[in-house]
């Protein structure tokens, strides 16, 4: 993996200042947290849909997420 210097912060930093790595991935569309001096989390920015989600779509994503997580879902509800 290609890492871009401009775009590395350690995790120290990223806790203690948030908005300015924020800023650096709406700037670069990423940044890499480093930990221990190895990288550790990637920073990206999602870029928004132009249009919304329909119910019908919602519905197919909700269903497969419950379907998906239905083991934890039967163990919460007891």
């Amino acid at each position: 993996m290609l890492i871009d210097t401009k775009n590395m912060v350690s995790i120290t930093e990223a806790n203690q200042n948030f908005s300015r790595v924020a800023r650096m991935v709406d700037e670069n569309g990423e940044v890499v947290v480093f930990k221990n001096n190895r990288p550790v989390y990637k920073i990206t920015f999602i870029p928004q849909e132009d249009q919304p989600i329909g119910n019908e779509e919602l519905l197919a994503i909700s269903a497969r997420l419950i379907e998906r997580n239905r083991q934890a879902y039967e163990v919460l509800a007891q």
